[in-house]
């Protein structure tokens, strides 16, 4: 994927993207462009466990607990509940890119700020706005719903660290407070779960806020990019992955591996466009990861 970043310097904006032969390769080149013509070296920060593990892409039943496995991370996720006409209503646990945005958001100003309580609002619009996310429409709606299942949910995360196993088993906010808009609520200030903030400040994980903008419709690509920074620099040598082992962590969702490894690896490729360090190899068993420089550096 470096030759992607190359041939943008080589031939300029216009003439890369003449010698892009499919809209895949037309979409990642557009990315990369996005990425480097970007001059905001703002970093924002993730919880490691959530670099290895991921919410869904797609809405689930309005009841349902989401689940995932790695290697190393076991997550779930349950649906919270709030006051409805005729009592408890379901709200469903988060998904998509919207979600993703916003738990970037809550643990990138945790870790700039250190402290729990965070206030989202107008600044929430602002960092949304500087994402290129619309703050309007059907776009400020979903930021509104999404919202409110992150403040609802409850999740556990089981860390597998050589013969110790550990978990996190709570609410990722202990509290919120929303606004009533024309729009229905939004959520204004929270409280992050005491310990979910600890593990965060032990463990986050440094991430370009350039790469999140230029991917932030894209909920997968997010997935990867996270994935890829967290794991390519620590490696102790080449490692490969299995599409199996893929599947498991990407794309449960998909009914079966050949679709999932299409869909893969044109997010893949978006990933790819915007960490230009990054040193993978795509083969017919699935990938082979090298060590590789982080897009943050390591303090």
């Amino acid at each position: 994927m470096g030759q992607l970043h190359d041939r943008i310097n080589q031939h300029g904006r216009q003439g890369a993207l003449a010698f892009a032969d499919t809209a895949l390769e037309r979409k990642a080149l557009e990315a990369a462009l996005t990425y480097m013509s970007d001059e905001d070296s703002s970093t924002g920060f993730l919880f490691s466990g959530w670099c290895q593990t991921a919410l869904p892409h797609r809405r689930l039943a309005d009841d349902a607990i989401w689940t995932l496995e790695t290697d190393h991370v076991k997550l779930m996720v349950e649906p919270g509940s709030m006051h409805g006409p005729d009592g408890a209503v379901r709200v469903g646990v988060p998904y998509g890119s919207r979600a993703r945005l916003i738990l970037l958001y809550l643990q990138s100003e945790a870790i700039r700020t250190n402290s729990r309580q965070i206030e989202l609002g107008r600044s929430l619009r602002v960092w949304l706005g500087k994402l290129g996310v619309p703050i309007g429409g059907k776009s400020m709606k979903d930021v509104r719903e999404q919202g409110l299942r992150i403040s609802r949910c409850r999740m556990t995360f089981q860390i597998t660290r050589g013969d110790k196993v550990g978990f996190i088993n709570q609410n990722i906010v202990d509290s919120g407070l929303f606004s009533s808009e024309a729009g229905g609520p939004l959520l204004e200030t929270v409280h992050l779960s005491e310990r979910f903030f600890n593990e965060l400040k032990l463990h986050p994980v440094p991430l370009q806020e350039a790469a999140i903008r230029a991917l932030s419709n894209s909920s997968q690509a997010l997935d990867i990019y996270c994935w890829l920074t967290y794991r390519l620099h620590s490696l102790p040598r080449d490692t490969q992955i299995s599409w199996i082992a893929l599947r498991a962590q990407f794309g449960t969702s998909y009914s079966g591996l050949r679709d999932f490894r299409k869909r893969f690896t044109e997010s893949l490729q978006m990933a790819l466009a915007v960490y230009p360090d990054a040193k993978v190899e795509v083969g017919q068993a699935g990938l082979v990861l090298k060590r590789s420089r982080p897009p943050v550096a390591i303090r």
